[in-house]
């Protein structure tokens, strides 16, 4: 079984036009006008659960509104994955969201060819992606921000368990390049078997073909500090990994403010769509 194609029939994906003049899209494609080649949307696949759908439709919403490259957003649906057969492991105790391992399909469901981002649904982006984009490169099979993170919470969300393990949190934002040799190690089976070990430490892949991105691209709100007066450190994507302010006990976190404003932006252009 394939993973994109059937992903384009099941799913549904949202474009963002690079040049807003162009509006001739062929199975997804923008096409530009000015020498009429074909450019393929970078895919990006946002980690979603029933709990957080709001949340998804914030990272959605701010992925597309601020992008000036042509994206395709597909929600990882553990419901729809287990439908197609692609998904069938059981759900282990320690899981906080019903992503925890479906994210790992991410190369499969972009048929192992190009470049394509995984994103956990808690994230809020205040840049565009085509400055994190620009960053790729090919000598690496996954690239992600490198945290040296050990939270001191014992729970975050809605009451979920807190782990620690080494790389704790590089798995919530990965720029995959799906069609790396090492990557194609990522099948269904794979994916459905192996410990939470091997997929979330990327022991698949040796160190070096692990590329790093700068921590703004996967600022955790309660770990990374901005400081003030330097602009490296002011984040381009807000990652509330602890709860975000979509529980009402997560209302008053930091950046929270910055969120809520986005849910009611896009709660008024939702609006003005339905009537």
């Amino acid at each position: 079984m394939s993973g994109g194609a059937d992903l384009n029939y099941s799913y549904g994906f949202e474009v963002k036009n690079s040049n807003p003049i162009s509006k001739n899209l062929s199975n997804g494609n923008n096409v530009n006008p000015q020498n009429g080649n074909a450019k393929k949307p970078f895919k990006i696949f946002i980690g979603y659960d029933p709990r957080e759908d709001v949340a998804y439709e914030v990272c959605k919403y701010s992925l597309l509104k601020k992008s000036s490259i042509p994206i395709e957003i597909f929600p990882i649906k553990q419901c729809e994955l287990r439908q197609k057969g692609v998904y069938w492991r059981e759900r282990g105790k320690l899981e906080s969201t019903e992503f925890s391992f479906s994210r790992f399909l991410t190369a499969y469901l972009a048929d192992y060819e190009g470049w394509a981002m995984f994103v956990d649904c808690d994230f809020l982006y205040l840049d565009d992606i085509k400055k994190l984009v620009d960053l790729i490169d090919d000598r690496y099979a996954v690239m992600c921000v490198q945290h040296d993170y050990t939270p001191k919470e014992t729970t975050k969300m809605d009451g979920a368990v807190q782990t620690v393990y080494p790389r704790k949190n590089w798995s919530s934002m990965v720029l995959y390049n799906c069609g790396h040799p090492k990557n194609k190690v990522l099948t269904p089976e794979v994916v459905n078997k192996e410990s939470g070990a091997f997929l979330h430490r990327f022991q698949w892949l040796s160190d070096d073909e692990i590329g790093e991105i700068p921590f703004v691209w996967n600022f955790l709100v309660g770990h990374n500090r901005v400081v003030e007066g330097d602009q490296s450190t002011f984040p381009k994507a807000i990652h509330y990994t602890l709860g975000g302010p979509w529980f009402e006990q997560w209302k008053d976190c930091e950046f929270g403010d910055l969120w809520l404003n986005e849910l009611e932006e896009y709660q008024k252009g939702h609006l003005k769509k339905d009537d």
